[in-house]
């Protein structure tokens, strides 16, 4: 049975998306740096994209999404401009600049029993770069994921690794683990969770965790998110799950549940722009990723949706 996520947006129609890519443009793309243009985004999960045209907005400009059967377009709204597109790991990615590289790589996704789940598109009014931010984040379990991810008393970070791996260009935090009440729909009890957190594009990021139900090896979880304006986007939860009993409505539900939690957090953090300047919040040590992220974005010259942007 296939399963239509919800798509949880504030308060943000079609027309509206529309009229902040507008706005923007007006601005002129020049307010979009060159190194956030030059990247693969999330416009739609593929299962979600209705026949016909749908309006969505990227980087401030209007996109046309065009599905005809099998076939899917992008293109901007005003001008008519053909994007390229690629359709990969459940959804639709586009972009407006010129990408150096092809997207990232997932072999997990040709395993066998694996289950792909994308799970609807969420709106949230903050930067995009502080949503990847707070996925990073081991430490707000135990606060923003009660009884779920993380409880007390149990809220220590154990040192765990990171490092900005050169050949590939990538964030990787590893040997990360945390005692969870309920790591996944499946689990029963509390357990001792690893995770490895992996940042592969600015606004793109995947976690691999213990699966309950599959020694030695484990499930994926992504977030891809779709940057509409500096302080503006949506957020693409999708699921490459080991798992042969929750159904996909039920881990559907489950994830938007994490998510819906993350996002009163995100929404009432101030500054609203991921802060890049040095000493702008202070770090702890269960911050590592965080601040290599920030330094890994610096290196690339990102400032969309952060304190530096002109």
């Amino acid at each position: 049975m296939n399963v239509k996520p919800l798509d949880l947006r504030v308060k943000t129609s079609q027309d509206y998306l529309a009229r902040i890519g507008r706005i923007n443009e007006r601005r002129g793309e020049q307010m979009v740096e060159k190194a956030a243009l030059d990247q693969w985004y999330v416009v739609s999960a593929e299962s979600d994209l209705a026949e016909g045209e749908t309006r969505t907005v990227l980087l401030g400009v209007p996109l046309t999404l065009t599905r005809r059967g099998d076939v899917i377009g992008v293109s901007r709204a005003e001008g008519g401009s053909v994007l390229p597109v690629i359709r990969r790991y459940g959804f639709v990615w586009t972009t407006p600049g010129e990408p150096a590289r092809d997207l990232f790589d997932l072999p997990e996704i040709a395993e066998p029993d694996r289950r792909v789940i994308t799970c609807g598109a969420i709106t949230v009014r903050a930067s995009g770069l502080r949503i990847v931010e707070n996925f990073l984040d081991l430490a707000h379990f135990p606060f923003v994921h009660t009884d779920i991810l993380g409880a007390e008393p149990h809220t220590e970070v154990k040192s765990y690794k990171v490092e900005i791996r050169r050949d590939v260009d990538e964030v990787w935090a590893t040997d990360c683990t945390f005692k969870q009440p309920r790591a996944a729909l499946s689990a029963e009890g509390a357990v001792d969770v690893d995770y490895s957190y992996r940042v592969m594009a600015p606004f793109n990021t995947l976690l691999y965790k213990t699966c309950p139900g599959a020694a030695n090896r484990f499930d994926v979880i992504a977030l891809f998110v779709q940057p509409l304006a500096p302080d503006l986007c949506r957020a693409h939860p999708g699921l490459y799950m080991i798992d042969d009993q929750a159904s996909d409505a039920a881990m559907i539900q489950f994830q938007q549940e994490i998510f819906l939690q993350d996002r009163i957090i995100l929404e009432n953090q101030r500054p609203v722009l991921l802060p890049m300047e040095p000493r702008a919040e202070i770090p702890t040590r269960a911050d590592a990723t965080s601040i290599a992220y920030r330094r890994w974005l610096k290196e690339k010259g990102i400032t969309y949706g952060t304190t530096l942007a002109a």
